[in-house]
């Protein structure tokens, strides 16, 4: 047992030792805050506000089509729903962009690098344009953002023409690739061109002496159809449904896999009139080249939003769409292996240049 007088210096010892180690503690402390200050000031400002960017102005949707073709209903559809939803904290507008095979509203989304307030609809010509030498600009060049749905294209002529099937259609152009006009929007080699010419040469019709006739949108070639300046068009389904449903156009076949339902259950599918010929069309987001790594990840948010919403999946069934969705990261892989893939194909259809 301690006396008094060493009790009282055992005492004096531990304070003394207490104290120390709260002062070691606190100049710990101190300098641990000195260094998180000097850390977060060696980042640049811009990365700070990276990490939470929002759009702080009105944001575009650029198509590269007139109004009323697909993509711009797939642009209308997805405005809707961000404007309705609130998703995101400012206006938005569809900008129509047509010509050049969908490359004008590219080339004009590439004008505004680096700034997600610019976002663009995409389909297969993103890809094929560069393939065909229609225009250099492809997926590498722009920012992808997402993947939302394919589409089938199918065959269209008016209720008063002598051709009744795709079979139809084939044993006559088999005969003379020239003897008929195909009308389709809004590139050579694009998913309209090469699903039908897919089916006509599994037919033996040489593909590459056919009659193709260009339009700036698919609601144009419809018209052109019904107007008699050609003798057929390929289209995406939604383009001829309400023509077909008024009598006035008769569908001889359609590019999926098997038939699709409700209202184009009767239409028969190119593989079940003997070709094997099946071909989809995808649709998709991109941003311009240069947008930061913050604006893709809020863009992706915001569209992971929209494709879970029941109005998108009213929009799909409506349209005769089906899903699709790929993140940025994933549509950049799709893009790079389906070039690949179309580079082949048209290859082989005899469309590269």
């Amino acid at each position: 047992m301690l006396v008094p007088f060493e009790r009282v210096i055992y005492c004096m010892i531990r304070n003394a030792a207490t104290m120390e180690e709260r002062n070691v503690n606190n100049i710990m402390t101190r300098w641990a805050g000195v260094l998180t200050t000097g850390m977060l000031l060696s980042v640049p400002l811009s990365a700070l506000a990276q990490s939470a960017w929002k759009p702080e102005k009105n944001v575009e949707i650029v198509i590269g089509a007139g109004a009323g073709a697909a993509a711009d209903r797939t642009a209308r559809a997805v405005q809707k729903i961000i404007e309705d939803r609130k998703l995101v904290p400012v206006t938005s507008s569809v900008i129509n962009k047509p010509g050049a095979g969908y490359s004008l509203s590219w080339i004009y989304l590439n004008q505004h690098p680096g700034d997600g307030h610019y976002l663009a609809i995409t389909t297969l010509a993103l890809l094929t344009n560069a393939i065909t030498g229609v225009n250099p600009l492809t997926y590498t060049d722009v920012t992808p953002i997402a993947q939302l749905f394919t589409d089938y294209v199918v065959v269209a002529v008016r209720a008063d023409s002598p051709l009744k099937t795709g079979r139809d259609l084939v044993e006559r152009l088999k005969a003379d690739p020239s003897a008929l006009s195909i009308a389709l929007a809004a590139s050579l080699g694009n998913q309209n061109h090469i699903a039908t010419a897919l089916a006509l040469k599994a037919g033996g019709v040489d593909v590459k002496k056919l009659k193709i006739v260009v339009l700036n949108s698919s609601a144009i070639s419809v018209t052109t159809l019904l107007g008699g300046h050609v003798n057929a068009v390929a289209a995406t389904v939604t383009n001829v449904l309400a023509q077909m449903q008024a009598g006035k156009l008769r569908v001889l076949a359609v590019s999926s896999p098997q038939r699709l339902t409700g209202e184009l259950a009767s239409i028969p599918t190119w593989k079940e009139q003997g070709y094997d010929a099946v071909f989809g069309n995808w649709r998709g987001v991109i941003g311009p080249k240069g947008i930061s790594a913050a604006q893709v990840t809020y863009w992706e948010d915001v569209f992971a939003k929209v494709v879970a919403t029941e109005e998108w999946k009213e929009a799909m069934a409506k349209n005769f769409w089906s899903d699709f969705y790929l993140n940025s990261r994933d549509s950049r892989r799709f893009l790079e292996q389906e070039s690949r893939q179309l580079k082949a194909l048209l290859t082989d259809l005899g469309l590269v240049k």
